[in-house]
C-alpha cells in the first residue's frame, strides 16, 4: 500500500477493515429513561472539568435503549450526565450536559464513541425491560450489579416542549487519546448536538434508583440523595458530529 493510499483510506482502525463506517448516524426509535437525582455538590465540583461550571447538585442517570442505529446496530447504553454551563471564546454562555460515564454492550459505538467525540464508553451488560407496569433497567459490569433503576411506565404523558429544549442544548465531554509513550497526544472539550430530533412520546412517573460500589464500574461516586423526576421518551434523532471547544494541551 503506498503512502498516498494509506492518507486516502485512513478512517478509523483498523486502517482496511474500521469497526464502525463514516456517519451520519441515525437513530429510530431510540427510547430514553432518565431519572434525575440530588447528590453530593462537592462531588460534582471535584468531577466536573473546568472551563465547564456545574449547576447545582443534580445528576441525570440515563438509559438509552437503541434498536436501530445506522452503523452502530443494536444495543443499549446508560450512563451518567452532569447539568453545566459553558463560557465561549465568545463570551456567549451556554447551558448543556457533560458526560460523565457511559456503558454499553456493543463494540461499534464504543469505538467510534470514543474516537470520534471522546465519549467515556465502556464495555458492559445495560438492560431495559418492561415488566407489566414496571420499566425496569439495570447495570451489570461483568456479573456485578452496579445500577437498579425503576419507573412506572407511561404514568402520565407530558409537554413535549421541556424535552425538545433539553435535546436541543449541548452536550459536553473530554477527548483523550494518548500518545504511544502514554502521554497524552489528545486532550480536548468537545460538544456536539443532537440534530433531527423527532418525538414520538414522552412521559413521567415515579421512580427510583440504586447505585452500587464496584472498582471499576464507578457510577456510585456520585450518590443519589433523592430522585427529582423521570422522564421517559421516544425518538428519532442523527447524533451530530463534534466540535473542539477547548483544548488543554495546546492552550495551557
Amino acid at each position: 500500500m503506498k503512502l498516498a493510499d494509506v492518507r486516502k483510506n485512513a478512517f478509523a482502525m483498523p486502517l482496511n477493515n474500521p469497526a464502525y463506517p463514516p456517519g451520519p448516524y441515525k437513530f429510530h426509535n431510540r427510547e430514553f429513561i432518565i431519572v434525575t437525582y440530588r447528590t453530593d455538590p462537592d462531588i460534582v465540583r471535584s468531577l466536573v472539568p473546568e472551563p465547564l461550571e456545574p449547576i447545582g447538585d443534580t445528576v441525570n442517570y440515563e438509559f438509552i435503549r437503541m434498536p436501530d442505529s445506522n452503523g452502530f446496530g443494536d444495543y443499549t447504553e446508560t450512563g451518567q450526565v452532569i447539568p453545566v454551563r459553558f463560557r465561549g471564546a465568545d463570551g456567549v454562555v451556554q447551558e448543556g450536559g457533560y458526560v460523565h460515564a457511559m456503558f454499553l454492550d456493543d463494540n461499534a459505538p464504543i469505538a467510534g464513541g470514543r474516537e470520534i467525540w471522546g465519549f467515556p464508553k465502556k464495555l458492559a451488560k445495560p438492560k431495559i425491560s418492561h415488566q407489566s407496569e414496571t420499566i425496569v433497567c439495570t447495570l451489570h459490569f461483568g456479573t456485578v450489579l452496579c445500577v437498579s433503576a425503576t419507573m412506572g411506565y407511561k404514568h402520565r404523558e407530558i409537554d413535549p416542549a421541556p424535552i425538545l429544549a433539553g435535546l436541543a442544548k449541548p452536550s459536553f465531554m473530554i477527548k483523550i487519546i494518548p500518545h504511544v509513550d502514554c502521554t497524552p497526544r489528545i486532550c480536548e472539550l468537545v460538544r456536539y448536538y443532537c440534530k433531527d430530533v423527532t418525538l414520538k412520546g414522552a412521559w413521567t412517573g415515579p421512580a427510583a434508583i440504586e447505585l452500587f460500589e464496584h472498582a471499576l464500574c464507578d457510577v456510585a461516586r456520585l450518590p443519589s440523595r433523592g430522585v427529582v423526576s423521570a422522564t421517559h421518551y421516544l425518538t428519532d434523532l442523527t447524533l451530530g458530529l463534534g466540535e473542539v471547544v477547548y483544548d488543554y494541551l495546546k492552550d495551557a
